[in-house]
């Protein structure tokens, strides 16, 4: 499975086995359709085993912590069990020991298996979710990181933060010897206090947009997050190039590109379809020479009516024509607030490559209902949106 996606159950009652290469605290938290628990009765982790349809097998030898759903059992109020995990050594987070869930039915079979992508300062980890959609129970695929570990977890969920957080702690004096683990590194060097500020790039550009506007570098990102709230009304996407060198006039393509959880596309807008998604996403029609100062194509996303099934937008330029990146100069992207236009995000594109494509920036939905935007410039093949609906989909 891939982060978003989801797949129906066939069983009443499945097991969710958490696999990492170092030993895990695994946890279930019952939901309800506002996303929070009961009581802290809901919280099911090795101290509560037993809730309400749901239960927790701490590990022994090669059998690995899992929570058991049996959904016959869960209660009506209940929508969705969410599987969370984090490192037992205290302070030691996910990087390089992304975790695996796997899905099975009472007999062992295999439903699914997911592994996050790669991770960086998270302490806890929220990896699946069993939930119940019109009457019919589904598994998804989450993969969301805190990076202020289990009490992260408990706040959003509802859980009282000193019940999951005592049990942690007998175990921090027993693996206190271990903190070498985030640190060990360091200290080997007498000056561990300059390799702190090496650890913020792992996670580069993870910030929002309360400062003002945001200049991206490749690969990084922003939380379209404002004064605590998701991003909900309308942006434009400014795509701007110019010919290089004083050259020929350059045709190139801004289009978006819509894909759901399982990476498979939804609809795609560009010069030759200009309104998409019941005119959630429009376009400003084809720029045939790309001169003149400012945005040359604009795509505009009205972000709170974007349908739920749409978890991944990504922007693209292409070459109809077969003009290569080498000929193109000052290529950027840009986000705008639509009724303000006030520039919010901004990636230009440094570098060139003899291709006729570029993936621009993607926009994910996260598990918990924002948007992120990240910088891409990754070039490609592509002379039209349907050379691009490929590359683009293995980008997100």
């Amino acid at each position: 499975m891939t982060p978003g996606s989801n797949i129906p159950l066939s069983v009443a009652r499945v097991t969710v086995d958490v696999t990492a290469p170092v030993r895990l605290d695994v946890s279930g938290l019952l939901l309800t359709a506002d996303g929070k628990v009961r009581s802290d009765d809901d919280f099911v982790f090795y101290n509560q085993p037993n809730g309400p349809g749901v239960t927790h097998r701490a590990a022994s030898g090669a059998t690995p912590d899992a929570i058991t759903v049996d959904t016959a059992a869960v209660p009506a109020a209940i929508e969705k069990i969410v599987v969370t995990a984090s490192p037992d050594a205290a302070g030691t987070t996910f990087a390089g020991i992304e975790p695996t869930a796997t899905v099975r039915a009472d007999d062992g079979s295999v439903i699914a298996t997911f592994t996050p992508p790669p991770l960086g300062t998270e302490t806890a980890l929220l990896i699946v979710e069993v939930y119940r959609r019109n009457g019919a129970w589904k598994v998804r695929a989450v993969g969301q990181g805190y990076a202020n570990g289990l009490a992260g977890i408990a706040t959003d969920f509802g859980v009282s933060v000193e019940e999951p957080a005592a049990p942690t702690a007998p175990v921090a004096p027993v693996t206190a010897p271990m903190p070498p683990a985030p640190v060990a590194v360091a200290p080997v060097g007498a000056p561990p206090v300059p390799a702190a500020p090496a650890a913020p790039p792992a996670v580069p550009g993870k910030i929002n947009l309360d400062k003002g506007r945001v200049s991206l570098r490749k690969n990084e990102t922003v939380s379209l997050v404002k004064g605590g709230k998701p991003l909900t009304r309308s942006v434009k996407m400014g795509l701007g190039w110019e010919p290089a060198w004083n050259g020929r006039a350059i045709d190139l393509d801004a289009s978006v590109i819509a894909y759901g959880p399982d990476r498979n596309m939804i609809d795609a807008c560009y010069f030759g379809r200009l309104q998409i998604l019941g005119g959630t996403i429009q376009h400003s029609g084809d720029n045939l020479t790309g001169d003149g100062s400012g945005d040359d194509e604009t795509i505009t996303v009205h972000m709170g009516g974007l349908p739920p099934e749409v978890t991944g937008l990504v922007f693209t330029v292409s070459s109809f024509n077969g003009q290569k990146f080498t000929e193109v100069a000052k290529a950027y992207c840009r986000l705008l607030d639509a009724q303000t236009g006030e520039e919010l995000v901004r990636f230009d594109l440094t570098g060139s490559e003899p291709k006729t494509g570029v993936l621009m920036c993607k926009f994910i939905r996260q598990y918990s209902g924002e948007w992120e935007m990240t910088a891409m410039g990754d070039y490609v093949k592509a002379k039209t949106v349907r050379d691009l609906v490929k590359p683009a989909a293995q980008a997100l």
